[in-house]
């Protein structure tokens, strides 16, 4: 029986192309790897595909130096293909979740790509982890465990899943990083500071102990996502920007020190600086006036303190002193709180009359009881 099948296979393959024989070779082995012990193992089933048809995909955080990608072209011209690309079906394209180097050779090199006629040997992501979540947990996984991945990109990897509402322990868990690692990657960037807990309080203190990006989780229920959605991202004059338009940002903004300065200098500094309402108000126009992605965004949004990130901002435009230093503010006095405060809710409404929307109350811009912890 196994004569007849081979020489039936001898058949088939008579007076066939190069390519009329890739797609019989594909062919059968799809049709054996149906009755495999192993079809739950994408290596039981490598498909040779034209790699014009393989694209990269858009979060591969592993750059190979030019040396590096030289050593690989000779590998491959050498040993050839011992290993097949990773893949995912995305429309009329192939994703590659893996090995996005190897395709980068095959389709570079000319004496690769001829020998293997442009094709690339390719095997298709579990579906289970056909999500574009677990793809990019997966080419992490990938990249770490050939102990290869680029810090800065690693950050934003992080960043692209805690969007996507997962936990820090499911990222952990995902990734093989542990907390620690998770809140380093974060720290490079300054997203902790940007997406930590609580960010303005009534009295714009916050604080140094937080708990990153832990609010809208996988662990609430559609119920519970739904209640934050409503008082925060539902609301149609939101108007959002990513982090990397925030003029405050880049301006140090949430930065975790001052260099030169200690903490009590800091703090001192914007007592100082808040207590002076026309040097306040100087500054304020500057923000109103240059910030204009980072009001839009901070400003449109009813469920945080508005009042106290004009002060954080306007502190920040005049002395480069970052918000963590914000619990200066109550070093002043009862009365030159309550005169910051007034100076802040004048300029915020300056800014809600130039853009044509209706003024606020202290109760309203402070967000009293509406306070929320994410946005």
């Amino acid at each position: 029986m196994l004569q007849e099948i081979k020489d039936n296979i001898s058949n088939l393959f008579l007076g066939c192309n190069e390519e009329d024989k890739i797609e019989l070779i594909n062919e059968i082995r799809f049709h054996i790897h149906q009755y495999s012990p192993f079809k739950n193992e994408p290596i039981d089933f490598v498909k040779w595909v034209k790699s014009d048809l393989v694209t990269a995909n858009d979060y591969n955080p592993n750059k190979v130096a030019p040396p590096e990608m030289e050593l690989l072209e000779i590998s491959i011209m050498n040993d050839g293909y011992t290993q097949p690309v990773v893949t995912f079906p995305l429309n009329d394209k192939i994703e590659v979740v893996d090995g996005f180097h190897r395709t980068r050779v095959c389709k570079e090199s000319k004496i690769v790509r001829n020998r293997v006629f442009g094709f690339l040997p390719t095997v298709i992501i579990r579906k289970d982890q056909s999500d574009k979540n677990d793809r990019i947990a997966s080419t992490i996984r990938h990249n770490r465990a050939r102990g290869k991945h680029q810090v800065d990109a690693m950050s934003e990897i992080v960043l692209e899943l805690k969007n996507r509402n997962w936990k820090n322990e499911r990222i952990a868990r995902e990734l093989g990083m542990d907390q620690e690692e998770i809140l380093r990657l974060c720290q490079i960037t300054g997203l902790q500071d940007i997406f930590k807990d609580d960010d303005f309080s009534k009295s714009w203190e916050s604080s140094d102990s937080v708990t990153l990006f832990d609010p809208l989780t996988d662990d609430l229920t559609e119920e519970e996502i739904e209640h934050y959605r409503t008082v925060n991202t539902s609301d149609p004059d939101r108007i959002f920007h990513t982090f990397d338009k925030w003029e405050c940002h880049k301006a140090g903004f949430y930065s975790s020190k001052f260099e030169g300065k200690t903490q009590e200098q800091c703090e001192q500094a914007y007592a100082d600086f808040l207590s002076d309402s026309q040097k306040f108000a100087d500054a304020l126009d500057g923000v109103l006036s240059e910030w204009i992605n980072s009001c839009e965004h901070y400003l449109t949004n009813k469920a945080m303190n508005r009042i106290a990130w004009l002060g954080q901002a306007a502190m920040c435009y005049a002395t480069g002193i970052p918000s963590k230093y914000c619990a200066g503010f109550n070093r002043l006095t009862q009365s030159q709180q309550d005169e910051a405060n007034d100076v802040a809710l004048k300029y915020l409404n300056k800014w809600m009359d130039k853009y044509r929307r209706n003024n606020v109350t202290m109760e309203e811009a402070l967000s009293i009881g509406r306070q929320v912890n994410i946005y």
